[in-house]
């Protein structure tokens, strides 16, 4: 499916009248407050926002779904979607890529396709939080915390490979969100998780070009609901001090307790200089599912 431009202006000639009365208005009002109307629309035509090319499913969560008509079943699928969005809202030219769901195996082929459709690869995101087909080690017991070093190698490694996938398509940063922690008291250490988690970050790190950023998110639960290593924003801002000035805190609204003051932890982030970036979620869901 690809909407023409003549099919946007036909469809928008339609309401223009109206629009531009109310445009007027506002912004009359606005110019009277001593507000540059100009300055404004240019700010707002500029910005921005990546697409995650799994919110582009359909049929529930993330898991276990019942999927229906129309859901994109190929990479090239899920751009094509998101090249939809941007022809009819002109703020979505990026996509940002989980691995290994989203690996192209014609790289020419997909940025061409991108290309195509004025679109951009965003952050690529990285997946430990569950087992990969051949996969030699299990993340049942955590990736990056793991006490076994071996599982900690095999998620350390899968980093450095997303990396490497996103310097092919252009990418400028690494997410990391990492779903281990325990579900009862005594199942982990929580110093020697955290400590592991910060080793095996400054071993990805290392691995981070000069001109991308490492983000790591937090989460105070899901799946595991006793303990998550890096359960909060001041946990993600220590591990990112550690890690050095490429790395920042990654802010998703839906990653919250109940009532939590999300806009005092954006300010103190902003005044630190690490905040990374947002994802865009509802917080009464707590995450991704129902996107």
């Amino acid at each position: 499916m690809k909407i023409q431009k003549e099919q946007i202006s036909d469809y928008n000639k339609n309401g223009l009248e109206s629009h531009n009365e109310s445009f007027d208005f506002l912004a009359n009002k606005l110019t009277k407050k001593g507000h540059d109307v100009t300055s404004i629309v240019s700010k707002l035509a500029d910005f921005q926002v990546a697409i995650p090319s799994w919110a582009l499913g359909a049929g529930g969560t993330r898991f276990g779904r019942f999927s229906f008509y129309g859901e994109p079943s190929s990479l090239e699928q899920k751009i094509e979607d998101v090249g939809v969005l941007h022809a009819l809202t002109q703020t979505a030219g990026a996509v940002s890529l989980h691995i290994p769901w989203d690996v192209p195996s014609d790289y020419n082929a997909i940025k061409e396709l991108a290309n195509g459709l004025d679109i951009k690869f965003d952050a690529v995101n990285s997946n430990t939080f569950q087992d990969q087909k051949n996969a030699k080690e299990s993340y049942k017991y955590g990736s990056l915390s793991n006490t076994s070093e071996a599982v900690r190698q095999q998620a350390i490694e899968h980093n450095l490979d997303v990396i490497n996938i996103g310097n092919k398509l252009g990418s400028k940063a690494l997410t990391v969100w990492l779903s281990d922690g325990s579900c009862f008291p005594g199942q982990n250490n929580f110093q020697t998780a955290f400590q592991n988690t910060q080793d095996s970050l400054k071993d990805i790190y290392k691995g981070v070009p000069d001109d991308w950023k490492l983000l790591i998110e937090y989460k105070p639960y899901e799946p595991n609901f006793y303990s998550t290593v890096i359960q909060d924003w001041g946990a993600s801002l220590m591990l990112a001090n550690e890690c050095g000035e490429k790395a920042f805190t990654l802010v998703d609204l839906g990653h919250h307790l109940p009532n939590s003051n999300i806009e005092q932890i954006v300010s103190i982030l902003q005044l630190k200089g690490k905040l990374g970036g947002f994802h865009f979620n509802d917080s009464k869901y707590g995450d991704d599912d129902l996107t």
